[in-house]
């Protein structure tokens, strides 16, 4: 390949992440981009991320289309150097001319600390959201009206090559706002937008400086007069796999196939690791009603008195579960198999406590860091932050893969108990049903309680029946005595 041309390769995620799902090009060949530009949308089955371009030049070739798995290492896209001859004007101009942006010293040394840390496969870039620095070394874009775009039929029949008009780039790539600058909106809203056809230049941003937030693309695709576009690559590609499955009869059933839905992204990476998890632990449960009546009636009277900074119950029972590890540590390990086939348990100093969070992507298992040393109200407020941001698709891969024990608050689904699956490589798993009026006996008489059922699924490798037994107890006492509970802890 000609030193002229420039060819970056899908970065190393980190966290273990060998591959990526391409969303969305938000560049097209022969468009001029500058260094830290999204060049791509990709999801992985930790979050969804743009990638910025290390390099500035013209774009070659595109390596994969929307929809198509990439794995790390692979080409992504091929760029030919600025100031090269390629045969076009635009190639040939600066890059500061054709972006609008002036080069300088500071932004060549960040592309290149770029490219030093993506061959280095840090992953540091890539999920961190471009290059490090300041304002010269952090992601720009083109303003529209400087964009030169090349008349590539004008080439081809010989005539003399011409700068054609301004054009805007793809309302994809982000909004638009007369007088100011880009306003860059989430993958997921963009995709939302896209998916429901919603044009991008139409929607006024209620957010900062103009952002456009989720609740503005869906309330234009709530207003009956919404524009429609064209479906996207891969909503077109989708229907025409359902449409062919239609016509298909399933040897085994005789029934005809309604549609074959690719297994990937998030629910690739929970089947994978839901697989795994069923395979190498031997697992056992235990489980035990709970009078949850002390808790919420403590609940209801801090609530009286901070109407606005009262912790959740997830939080109150999240505070017993970190106070009950500290106690039976065995639960909050990991077993690990060595290549020479020995084996130990890991033992951590400290807790990292995931809770499963239900989003549009699926399950995914964000987690409190450093749980063990935080307040109720504390744990209450990391818990609604990592909530927020897995459901945006802004969860970091730190954040989704640091778990040492996991909370499932499965109740909010109508459910009283389950059969869980324990997060893989975790040890353990403890599950919280709905709560509802139960009869219960309360001092030799019978009265209506609110209860709930505890469930802890185990990896017997570990530890006994007993350790399982003596944790379990351990918090369904601190949710039927919260205020001895919270005094010694």
């Amino acid at each position: 390949m000609s030193s002229d041309m420039q060819v970056f390769k899908l970065p190393d995620l980190g966290e273990g992440l060998t591959e990526a799902e391409l969303v969305n090009w938000l560049v097209a060949v022969g468009d001029e981009i500058v260094v830290d530009q999204p060049i791509a949308e990709v999801e992985t089955a930790k979050s969804m991320v743009e990638v910025p371009s290390p390099y500035a030049g013209t774009v070659a070739e595109l390596h994969g289309e929307a929809g198509q798995t990439l794995d790390v290492g692979k080409p992504l896209i091929s760029i030919a150097r600025a100031g090269t001859g390629s045969g076009s004007p635009a190639a040939a101009a600066p890059a500061a001319l054709s972006s609008g942006i002036e080069a300088s010293p500071a932004v060549d040394a960040a592309a290149e600390t770029y490219r030093t840390e993506e061959k280095a496969g840090s992953g540091n870039v890539l999920i961190g959201y471009g290059t490090p620095g300041g304002a010269t070394g952090g992601r720009t874009r083109p303003r529209k009206a400087s964009v030169a775009v090349v008349d590539r039929a004008a080439e081809r029949v010989a005539e003399p090559a011409a700068v054609a008009e301004p054009v805007l780039e793809p309302a994809v790539a982000g909004t638009r706002i007369p007088g100011k600058l880009s306003a860059v909106i989430s993958p997921l809203v963009r995709k939302m937008a896209r998916d429901h056809g919603v044009s991008l230049d139409a929607i006024e941003g209620s957010g900062a400086s103009g952002l456009i937030m989720r609740r503005d693309v869906e309330a234009a695709i709530s207003a009956p007069e919404a524009p429609v576009a064209a479906a996207p690559i891969a909503e077109a590609v989708a229907v025409a796999v359902a449409s062919a499955a239609a016509g298909a009869v399933d040897g085994r059933t005789g029934l005809a196939v309604s549609a074959r839905t690719p297994v990937r992204g998030v629910r690739k990476a929970v089947a994978a690791n839901m697989t795994k998890s069923r395979s190498e632990i031997p697992e056992a449960t235990v489980w035990v009603d709970v009078d949850a009546t002390a808790l919420l009636e403590m609940r209801a009277e801090l609530k009286k008195r901070a109407p606005h900074d009262t912790p959740g119950l997830l939080a109150f029972i999240a505070r017993f579960v970190t106070a009950g590890l500290k106690k039976y540590p065995a639960l909050n390990t990991r077993f690990e198999t060595a290549a020479d086939g020995s084996q130990e348990i890991v033992g951590f100093d400290g807790i990292n406590l995931g809770f499963a969070a239900q989003t549009d992507r699926g399950l995914v298992v964000p987690s409190v860091r450093n749980a063990h040393g935080m307040s109720a109200r504390e744990l209450d407020a990391e818990i609604r932050r990592l909530t927020a941001v897995a459901r945006d698709g802004k969860a970091t891969p730190t954040e989704l893969g640091s778990g040492t024990f996991t909370l499932n608050n499965y109740g909010v689904f109508g459910v009283d108990g389950s059969a869980a699956i324990i997060n893989y490589p975790e040890v353990a798993m403890l599950g919280v049903g709905r709560i509802i009026d139960k009869p219960w006996v309360v001092n030799g008489e019978l009265a209506v309680r609110k209860v709930t059922e505890l469930t802890l699924a185990f990896d017997h490798r570990v530890c006994d029946g007993e350790t399982a037994a003596g944790f379990l107890r351990y918090v369904a006492d601190a949710i039927e005595n919260p205020g001895g509970a919270l005094a010694d802890m």
